[in-house]
């Protein structure tokens, strides 16, 4: 990552964020609703199914579960919850599965591209072959839709060191790509304008799943997370994020423990439920012209 990307402001010093009706955190629940190629189309610096050789029916399988059984059984507790998501979303699953684009879309739920398949990993990329990926993105969401696409976040976390700027080329209002801060922060691009939103690689199912953790793990974690953010958000407004995969919470066995801690959450006053473009707009309105003045007058501090 460019030194120079994100300008250093430790988060006491910064103007307190104020979010709308007083809340302490603002909360975005974030479904990464992926497909992942049977048969990869290429492969670069990693192989997508390293267990044997492809077609890895293990693999695909255990993902195409989170498709077929597990996110119709988080719809179910997201609507009983009153929960508007935004979606990490491979964006050929619109073209793929239109029963999953009208299920989003009666809910109203909002897209952040992750790529077009979670497969075709970003590492080596040239900027052209990126700059395509994020343009194709823009116009499966826009041609499905007929709204403008506004989030990225690299496919499986593969970014590369042109990542933000192409972004912001591109005309996108933020990125996930980044997990440096419990706030929204503006990033130095070359062209336009680019906000980090703050996700989270640890309240985020999967990551948990590969050290070895279950359900009732994730959600005691998730709970202390909370108690420590809403405590701080009186004083600093927060960002939290929950990442999910719905082959991983939305088996049986764990999708109960995740209502549970959402049920916990929910029942505290001050807590913003929100989306991604909800947060960037609020924050670009009411909070970026704080934290630019705040920036220009740590750099004349500084020399």
């Amino acid at each position: 990552m460019e030194p120079n990307l994100v300008s250093y402001s430790p988060i006491l010093h910064r103007p307190p964020l104020r979010w709308p009706n007083g809340a302490r955190l603002a909360l975005w629940v974030v479904p990464n609703i992926e497909h992942y190629e049977y048969l990869p189309k290429f492969v670069r610096t990693r192989d997508p199914w390293p267990r044997s050789p492809h077609p890895d029916i293990l693999g695909y399988t255990q993902r195409d579960y989170g498709n077929r059984v597990g996110l119709w059984r988080l719809f179910d507790l997201t609507d009983a919850l009153d929960i508007r998501c935004t979606v990490s979303l491979n964006m050929a699953v619109l073209e793929h599965f239109p029963e999953i684009l009208g299920a989003m879309e009666q809910r109203g739920w909002e897209y952040m591209s992750h790529g077009i398949y979670n497969t075709r990993y970003h590492w080596n990329f040239s900027p052209d072959e990126e700059r395509a990926a994020m343009e194709e993105s823009k116009e499966i969401h826009q041609r499905l839709t007929g709204r403008r696409l506004r989030g990225w976040f690299s496919p499986a976390i593969t970014n590369t060191l042109h990542t933000f700027d192409l972004a912001a080329e591109c005309g996108y209002d933020y990125t996930a790509d980044l997990y440096h801060d419990d706030q929204p922060f503006p990033l130095n691009v070359k062209t336009g304008r680019l906000i980090s939103m703050p996700y989270s690689v640890d309240i985020n199912d999967v990551i948990l799943h590969r050290r070895g953790q279950e359900a009732e793990d994730f959600a005691r974690q998730i709970r202390d997370y909370f108690d420590t953010v809403y405590a701080e958000g009186a004083e600093q407004g927060r960002v939290m994020c929950i990442a999910l995969h719905p082959y991983w919470v939305g088996q049986p066995h764990r999708i109960r423990a995740f209502r549970r801690a959402m049920e916990y959450i929910l029942s505290h006053p001050g807590v913003w439920l929100t989306t991604a473009g909800e947060i960037t707009d609020w924050f670009n309105q009411h909070h970026l012209p704080l934290i630019e003045s705040h920036l220009a007058a740590r750099e004349a501090a500084n020399g």
